[in-house]
């Protein structure tokens, strides 16, 4: 990996990570110990895996999150990833959004103590 395209990649963690502290979750980086760390941690139950590229291997990409979600056991693997003037974008497994929209759905059901 060039000098440039880690640079990309860098800011595109900062970048994620200042838009999911506003959102109230303040996440950390993992700075540059490519494989030590997850990209950003502090998100709870998703591994989060930032990718900033032009051009994304999806399926590669989530091949990642699932090992280093495996490896670092920090959650659903996700990849948050965007292009160049592009908005973010999440992908993550149809059975972790499952989970995820099912236990959010639990929570909500019970404050309204339906």
């Amino acid at each position: 990996m060039g000098r440039a395209s880690q640079r990309k990649g860098a800011q595109g963690e900062r970048e994620l990570a200042e838009l999911l502290a506003a959102a109230g979750w303040p996440v950390q980086r993992g700075g540059s110990c490519f494989g030590e760390k997850p990209d950003l941690y502090g998100l709870p139950d998703v591994h989060v895996e930032v990718k900033r590229r032009e051009a994304l291997n999806i399926t590669e990409a989530m091949a990642q999150a699932r090992r280093d979600a495996d490896k670092f056991r920090d959650g659903h693997p996700a990849v948050f990833h965007r292009r160049n003037r592009q908005p973010w974008l999440v992908t993550m497994p149809l059975e972790s959004w499952i989970e995820l929209y099912s236990a959010f759905e639990r929570e909500k059901t019970g404050e309204n103590g339906i």
